[in-house]
């Protein structure tokens, strides 16, 4: 169940891994760093470092709804928390890739 903080919402990665399974496109933006991204990623995911974001979120699709992905929601949370101010629809992946218990894709 989604929960709302004070400008965006929040979804879990048991929704989110539930929505891929029946077959939704999903804009995930995973903003860990490349070395975490090799390491282990949703395959569905696209790898915006947060190091490289200010360069970068111009990228994602306004017009569409985004789902933020990190380690562990902190830097997902930043994330959103900047795109929302720039007017993009977000929602932060609570308790990131270490809550993740769907499949994992490695490599770039």
């Amino acid at each position: 169940m989604k929960e709302w903080n004070e400008v965006y919402p929040e979804i879990t990665p048991a929704e989110v891994e539930e929505r891929l399974k029946n077959g939704e496109k999903l804009n995930l933006i995973d903003v860990r760093e490349d070395d975490e991204w090799e390491a282990g990623h949703i395959a569905e995911a696209v790898s915006v470092p947060l190091s490289q974001f200010g360069e970068r979120y111009e990228e994602l699709p306004k017009d569409q709804a985004l789902i933020m992905v990190c380690r562990s929601g902190g830097r997902s949370g930043r994330a959103c928390d900047f795109l929302h101010a720039q007017g993009y629809n977000v929602t932060n992946m609570t308790g990131g890739m270490l809550a993740w218990n769907g499949d994992v894709a490695y490599g770039k």
